[in-house]
């Protein structure tokens, strides 16, 4: 099948503002672009173009005084398939585990492993292990969290998604993420397209989406504690240790986010 994703935002900078984004679809999904999804400004600006430490493509401006609209617009192509369910995926023990994913063990801005770890492990260290261990933690979370973009706050942390029992998508992510690497389960952030494929439309605006991957047996495997049911149409944009590695605009000045809109549908065949 087909995708359409892209997403319009526009700034208000009251002076000269430099930028980091990270807003385009993940190398991994390269092959998949059947028209690139160019990143455009206008007012027109030079963009230049680089591959951060995680391995994401991130562009930097500097937007200009006054308005900038930044946009993208995607077809790619999607094999149709919810994300896979592999019961049998195993823990690896930490001695063993692949040098480049040591680092989604550790704690990091917003998943406090230290505060949390004897939480997790009187949740989840008597139970399975493996793929069901990471399961039965996104349906804890799933389950604890109280969804409402009311509830949203870009500073809230693991730990305070876990006292207070509320937030949003990215929340439920980092509390997953966290109780992964409290019993050793390599896990990562993510963020990207994700909409309403092939199920009853989700109410609410359409906005970016977070998820996680939990590392298992020899590769990483999706996970999403929000949903917490495979899903079809997923698209990665970024990955990083928690929401802070993966920020869509970093910017270093005043300025105010005017208008956002995203899309991410499929395209019917014609």
């Amino acid at each position: 099948m087909k995708l359409r994703v892209g997403f319009e935002m526009e700034y208000l900078c009251p002076a000269p503002t430099p930028m980091i984004l990270a807003l385009n679809v993940h190398h991994s999904r390269a092959a998949d672009l059947i028209n690139p999804d160019y990143l455009t400004t206008n007012p027109a600006v030079p963009l230049t173009a680089y591959h951060d430490l995680f391995g994401n493509w991130c562009s930097r401006i500097v937007a200009p005084a006054g308005s900038l609209v930044l946009r993208a617009d995607a077809l790619l192509r999607d094999s149709g398939l919810p994300d896979p369910v592999v019961w049998d995926a195993q823990q690896v023990p930490v001695a063993l585990l692949p040098d480049s994913t040591l680092v989604y063990l550790l704690g990091s801005r917003y998943c406090e492993t230290d505060q949390l770890s004897d939480i997790a492990w009187r949740l989840f260290g008597n139970g399975p292990t493996g793929w069901a261990r990471v399961q039965a933690i996104c349906d804890f979370v799933h389950r604890h969290i109280e969804f409402g973009y009311h509830h949203a706050r870009r500073t809230r942390t693991a730990w305070e998604a876990y006292n207070e029992g509320q937030g949003v998508c990215r929340d439920y992510a980092h509390l997953a993420v966290a109780f992964c690497r409290c019993m050793n389960i390599p896990a990562r952030y993510c963020t990207g397209y994700l909409g309403d494929i092939r199920i009853p439309p989700i109410p609410g605006p359409m906005d970016f989406a977070g998820w996680f991957e939990a590392y298992l047996g020899d590769r990483w495997y999706t996970f999403d504690a929000r949903n917490n049911t495979p899903r079809i149409g997923r698209v990665l944009m970024a990955r990083g240790r928690d929401a802070c590695d993966v920020a869509l605009a970093s910017t270093f000045g005043p300025n105010t986010l005017t208008r956002f809109e995203v899309w991410a549908d499929e395209v019917e065949a014609a």
